[in-house]
């Protein structure tokens, strides 16, 4: 659809004595200039027609104070509502299409986009000269990123200079998509070749505009049309109906005294404010949480999608915006990491505005405007948190409640009457609403009166001090209330508060309901007791899981010598089963369980909370085993220094609890070892491999499985580390003891051999690597079969020898074959279909056609960067390949830029030393020098080789 004249139509002001242009964008609704109908409620439009007439119009949105223009110039748009009896809007016009220009994919070659805008140049009085023309020029290809949302439209086809006083208003278009409103002229000549346009994108940020709207689906410009449906969720593609929130329901419907501050919040984040992120700050259990719920329910329906982000721990933020992308997306998040799922939903956030995102219990600002800085242009943030300094804005202090509004909220709990004792007992609370709610809830559910509550508190010692902020200490409030709520859930079943002492060792929100599950007899009795201890309003309750207050895990996991329920002995034996029932819920395999990966993400702040509990020099067998499994699903994700913790955590723990020649002390140092070597530390990787294998030998035998996998290890690492000259006999040895001990067709012989003809390429012996390839491949074949994932492998590892060997037709033959199997097999996102396609493209470059192996590169990137995350070394040495095809094809501007990006990422992750990062520095100075014979990229493809055991069985 381009511009439709019939929907063009003059504005005209009678307060400011103004005209304008606007383009219908509804049947009704007229999309202009605001600074057209500035103090202006009441208007009149009319359309292009000679015989046109003059209809009754009022603005629409804004409807509050306007903004400041000149502060905000990107503010600069209204919508007006056409009010006259006599209107009919144009027959047969189809609906608006929205775009977007900034953000979208960089087409090759294409440098601008051309625009059209269809104004009243010269209309600056109600009957003045209506010389209607087609304004027609260009646009810079990304305009808009580095200008708040402000557009340049250069004008090509008509004289310049011009005059432009009354085309603003006009609506901008760029291949069909309404992609701005016209702003320049403000109501003055201006003699120019040059436009601004406001983008609708940025307006539908503002709150309110997409609601008055109805609807808004910006759509990407910058690429052009597709015909059919695409291949796959994009962030473009993926949309959602009005009123999409994961709001937990509001804790009470009582909410007392908080009107001055709700109002302060409202004028905060209204539409015509500047502020784009506002923080509550107060202290915990103030009622933060309550409030940011009663804004965000109460004002949903002027947003696009309400989202709560729980952001105690930055692990937690980045799994609030996951949390987005799996409601977004469904299945197809289910491989995606927790970091690429995050990227994901903050690149949805930036092309789908006018939402609002809550961050409650942000502990650190800084993990919170890492995101909030990515998204000040398309939406709101409200933040609560214990903090008061070191937010972007001016945060909004909640103090404790007012004697009046705490003795509204008791009332509303517990019923009227026992006035007096109702404010003592508010005084001895410190007005703190999260205490005042379990206090009432206590009451009511035990139908006794407040003196008789007021007894039982007197009856303990512990008081709350005068020394925190309000006169009150809130832990040890709410210490009282667990205690005395704990009596008598302890009298109705005492597996409720078994499980809330388990509950408070995890992180406080989202707690899988199936880690409770062997505590009771089967779901129903599970439900129960959670709705238990939910009534008591000790843990809340949701479809995510369960969520205790921190306050309550801190007076739980706190030893009282007065208090039965946190006595020493109970707190150390709830820890235990705590870490027993998570090491009891953690997905088997790691590494290679990618259905499990969900799980994990949904685990890991738990378990992160776990080993936090425990003072490193008192770790349990459970525990190291948790530091395992950890330490192998933060290796497969690339992160791999705190993989590295784990496992360094891990040995020390297993020689403590094993002693140094315990099994599991051999099983840790070898995981180790392995760690040092994927971080590029081979130095390190090699001195263990060597003391590992030492033992293994002398505890288990030479002969020992585990002894055969350890020496492959350290062949391994040799040939890593550039010692080809020991790591051939170490291969050699390694698999004839395998074919002795094992067999000639165990699956780990047939690796072993497979590793021996890896080497042996390494060496450019292809004689001899080539048949034992072959070898392998066919007993592989024999043994597991034709769709094996090892048997692909060795396809792919033949097919890459082939290659090496100068017989580029098999090579290319047999890694299309093998990247059509890995996908039918595997699947498109697999690791191992990653490797297979970029040895194709690296096949089809070596042939000669770079035509084919530039865009397979492009993909491999694309898909890796999605799959695995950009810091991972994968993708990190996807990105060198690419690269590297750029300046084989004489693009050398565009693989500098790739190297640099490649680099930063090396030296982010992987650090100065890694190999990778030195073989990027290199091919960065190989590419800015323009040597004219470019040397292969340092940085591997696919690794040629099976993964060798990591750990022994």
């Amino acid at each position: 659809m381009a511009v439709d004249v019939r929907r063009v139509v003059e504005i005209w002001n009678p307060v400011g004595k103004c005209s304008g242009t606007g383009y219908l964008v509804a049947d009704d609704i007229v999309l202009t200039a605001l600074h057209n109908v500035l103090g202006c409620g009441d208007l009149e439009v009319r359309g292009l027609g000679s015989d046109s007439k003059w209809l009754a119009a009022e603005v629409l949105w804004p409807l509050t104070e306007p903004p400041d223009l000149e502060r905000e110039p990107q503010a600069d748009g209204a919508l007006v509502r056409i009010t006259d009896p006599g209107w009919v809007p144009p027959a047969g016009v189809e609906p608006v299409r929205w775009g977007r220009v900034d953000g979208g994919p960089v087409v090759p070659d294409e440098g601008r986009l051309a625009c059209v805008a269809v104004g009243f140049p010269r209309s600056e009085v109600r009957d003045g000269i209506r010389d209607t023309k087609e304004i027609r020029g260009h646009i810079e290809r990304l305009t808009g990123l580095k200008s708040g949302g402000l557009i340049t439209a250069y004008v090509d086809l008509v004289a310049v200079p011009c005059v432009w006083a009354g085309a603003s208003g006009a609506a901008l278009f760029v291949r069909g998509r309404l992609i701005g409103v016209v702003t320049t002229d403000r109501r003055r000549d201006y003699d120019g070749d040059q436009l601004t346009a406001v983008s609708v994108v940025g307006l539908a940020a503002r709150p309110g505009f997409v609601a008055a709207l109805g609807e808004l689906v910006p759509e990407d410009v910058t690429v052009a049309d597709r015909e059919g449906p695409p291949r796959g969720a994009t962030v473009y593609d993926v949309e959602v109906p009005p009123g999409v929130n994961n709001l937990p329901e509001l804790p009470s419907p009582i909410f007392v005294g908080r009107v001055e501050v709700m109002a302060e919040l409202e004028r905060a984040l209204s539409a015509e404010s500047q502020t784009i992120t506002q923080t509550v700050h107060g202290l915990g259990g103030v009622g933060k949480t309550t409030l940011a719920l009663h804004y965000a329910h109460d004002h949903a329906g002027a947003y696009r999608l309400v989202w709560w982000i729980h952001s105690d721990t930055p692990e937690l933020v980045e799994a609030g915006f996951a949390a987005l992308t799996v409601r977004l997306r469904g299945e197809e998040s289910s491989d995606l990491t927790t970091t690429q799922a995050a990227e994901w939903a903050v690149g949805w956030l930036q092309t789908h505005p006018g939402w609002l995102l809550v961050f409650d219990n942000a502990e650190k600002p800084g993990a919170v405007h890492a995101w909030t800085g990515q998204l000040r242009a398309s939406g709101r943030h409200l933040i609560t948190s214990r903090y008061k300094r070191g937010w972007v804005c001016e945060p909004i202090s909640l103090r404790v409640l007012d004697r009046e509004a705490s003795l509204a909220l008791l009332s509303g709990l517990v019923g009227g009457g026992e006035e007096d004792e109702a404010r003592a007992l508010a005084d001895e609370l410190g007005h703190l609403p999260l205490a005042l709610e379990q206090a009432g809830a206590f009451i009511a559910q035990r139908e006794v009166s407040i003196a008789e509550y007021r007894a039982m508190l007197d009856q303990y010692p512990a008081r709350a001090t005068a020394a925190a902020p309000g006169g009150f200490d809130p832990a040890r409030t709410v210490a009282w209330i667990w205690r005395i709520t704990l009596d008598v859930l302890e009298g109705q079943d005492p597996r409720a508060v078994e499980i809330l002492r388990i509950a408070a060792w995890y992180a406080p929100t989202d707690i899988p309901r199936s880690l409770f599950e062997p505590l009771a007899e089967d779901p129903i009795d599970l439900a129960q007791l959670l709705g238990l201890l939910a009534d008591y309003n000790m843990i809340t309750l949701d479809r995510a899981g369960v969520g205790i207050h921190r306050l309550v895990q801190m007076v739980a996991r706190t030893p009282a010598a007065d208090d039965p329920h946190r006595g020493h002995a109970r707190i150390l034996a709830a820890r235990d089963r705590a870490t027993a029932l998570m090491l009891g819920e953690l997905p088997e395999d790691p590494s290679g369980n990618v259905a499990g990966w969900p799980t994990w993400r949904a685990l890991l702040p738990h378990v992160e909370a776990i080993l936090d509990a425990f003072e490193p020099g008192e770790d349990t067998a459970a525990i190291d085993a948790i530091l395992t499994l950890t330490g192998q699903f933060l290796q497969e994700q690339g992160q791999l220094s705190q993989a590295t913790d784990c496992f360094v955590r891990s040995l020390a723990a297993a020689t403590r609890l094993f002693g140094e020649d315990g099994p599991s002390t051999l099983v840790s140092r070898n995981n180790l070892a392995v760690a040092y070597r994927v971080s590029g530390d081979v130095v390190r990787a090699v001195l263990l491999y060597e003391r590992t294998l030492e033992d293994y030998a002398r505890v288990l035998g030479g002969d020992h499985p585990d002894t055969l996998a350890s020496r492959n290890n350290l062949a391994v690492a040799y040939e890593v580390s550039g010692d080809v000259v020991r790591a051939v006999p170490l291969y050699e040895r390694t698999a004839e003891d395998y074919a002795r001990v094992l067999g000639g067709d165990h699956p780990d012989t047939l690796t072993s051999r497979n590793n021996l003809a890896g080497v042996y390429e390494t060496l450019g012996d292809v004689v001899r690597a080539v048949p034992l390839y072959e070898r392998v491949l066919e007993d592989r074949v024999r043994v597991l079969g034709e769709d094996h994932p090892h048997t692909l492998q060795s396809r792919n590892n033949l097919a890459y020898a082939y290659r090496v060997s100068g017989d580029v037709v098999r090579a290319v033959r047999l890694c299309e074959r093998v990247l059509e199997d890995s996908v039918r097999v595997l699947g498109g996102d697999h690791p191992d279909t990653l490797a297979s396609r970029n040895n194709l493209a690296h096949a089809y470059r070596v042939s000669g056609n770079v035509v084919r192996a530039v865009p397979l590169y492009e993909r491999v990137l694309e898909d890796s960067v999605r799959v695995l995350g950009e810091d991972h070394p994968d993708t990190l040495a996807s990105r060198n390949n690419l690269a590297y095809a750029y300046r084989v094809s004489g693009d050398v501007a565009r693989a500098i830029s790739l190297y640099e990006q490649a680099l930063a990422g090396c030296l982010r992750a992987l650090g100065e030393d890694h190999p990778t990062t030195k073989a990027v520095r290199a091919n960065l100075s190989t590419a800015r020098a323009q040597q004219p014979r470019p040397t292969p990229p340092p940085a591997p493809a696919p690794p040629p080789t099976a993964p060798p055991p990591q750990t022994a069985p």
